[in-house]
């Protein structure tokens, strides 16, 4: 599988992505393009409409023409590549399919939708059945929807996008976000083992349903520990440290400890350069546990140390981007728009020859216009 699958799936109802609109769902749900799991199967499975499938599938078409569903991303952002996983779909997939994408203010209607400047960021492709078909993107655009084709029709198991989060800086305009938030832009870049739960969960939104909702590692049989680094939105101020071990009971770590890095002035390889955030404390099972960090250093990424091994649902590190990272990270956002969304977004929130980025700065609109 290409390395862009290592980025986060943009598109995944985990970050709020959804199917907005679909021309045809016959035979399968268009939603299940979205789901975070992946597809499953059980042969001999009928219902009214034949055999259940877990995936997006369209009827046979019998007239000129192809069908299409739209996602709006969970996180608009830079889009890497794009998985078009035919998964159990075998005499029933199609032969080709294509990506187009598009960046817009607010919530648009399909209506709103389908006038819409798109942008081809995979073109009409051949494809196998049974198969993650894998294509990489280098548009450098930030889009907030993807519309899927197929040739002619057929059935697509999962739709995965994955990409950077580049983040609407009007959501946070004096600066206050969580700063591991993957929603924002945070990202888990390392981890020492993750045997039984992936490690973006410690940073998705919301709470943890089930302990398979977070990060967990494999019992260790040495006298090491394990660990995660994420990279935050921005550099900037951890004012508190939430440590989640919701629903980790009998595997909960006994302890933990917290340190940061601002690696524009140091090396992450230097174990000296690493300052402490939080000193090792004990955690409980089954608690969310919060830790106030008052004279924080500002820092662009942090490593959470887990005593010795075990499970955490979440990790949440509120905190505040400094004015000039802000401005950069609204200059990164404004500079990564689309030209036909630049048109949309209020004038007093564009950058001008002589200011930057002006102080007034209005939240994005409600609705498409």
């Amino acid at each position: 599988m290409a390395d862009f699958t290592e980025l986060p799936d943009l598109a995944s109802r985990l970050l709020g992505g959804s199917v907005v609109d679909a021309n045809d769902e016959f035979f399968a749900a268009r939603d299940n393009l979205v789901n975070t799991g992946p597809p499953t199967f059980s042969p001999q499975t009928f219902g009214a409409k034949g055999q259940v499938y877990d995936g997006w599938e369209t009827r046979r078409r019998r007239e000129p023409g192809h069908d299409h569903a739209i996602v709006r991303l969970g996180a608009a952002g830079i889009i890497s590549g794009v998985v078009v996983d035919t998964a159990f779909f075998t005499g029933n997939f199609p032969p080709f399919v294509s990506v187009q994408a598009c960046g817009l203010e607010g919530y648009p209607s399909p209506a709103e939708l389908a006038a819409a400047e798109w942008l081809p960021i995979v073109p009409r492709s051949a494809v196998q059945g049974d198969t993650a078909n894998a294509f990489p993107v280098t548009d450098p655009h930030r889009f907030t929807h993807v519309r899927l084709s197929i040739f002619p029709d057929g059935g697509v198991a999962r739709l995965r996008v994955h990409g950077s989060v580049v983040p609407d800086p009007r959501l946070f305009p004096d600066g206050q976000v969580d700063l591991a938030a993957l929603e924002y832009g945070g990202r888990v870049t390392d981890c020492s083992n993750r045997f039984y739960g992936a490690p973006d969960q410690l940073v998705a939104p919301g709470l943890a349903r089930v302990m398979g909702e977070g990060w967990e590692t494999a019992r260790r049989r040495d006298t090491g520990n394990d660990w995660v680094r994420v990279r935050l939105v921005a550099p900037g101020r951890i004012r508190l440290a939430e440590l989640d071990t919701s629903h980790f009971k009998g595997n909960a770590p006994a302890a933990a400890s917290l340190r940061g890095i601002d690696t524009r002035y140091a090396d992450p390889a230097d174990e000296r350069a690493w300052f402490d955030l939080l000193p090792r404390v004990r955690l409980q099972p089954d608690t969310r546990h919060r830790f106030p960090l008052p004279d924080a250093a500002t820092a662009t990424e942090v490593r959470l140390d887990v005593y010795p091994d075990g499970g955490m649902a979440r990790l949440r590190l509120p905190g505040r981007i400094a004015p000039e990272d802000l401005a950069n990270l609204r200059q990164r956002w404004w500079d990564s728009l689309p030209p036909a969304h630049q048109h949309q977004v209020d004038r007093s929130a564009a950058p001008t020859a002589d200011t930057p980025w002006r102080r007034s700065f209005p939240p994005p609109p409600s609705t498409h216009r």
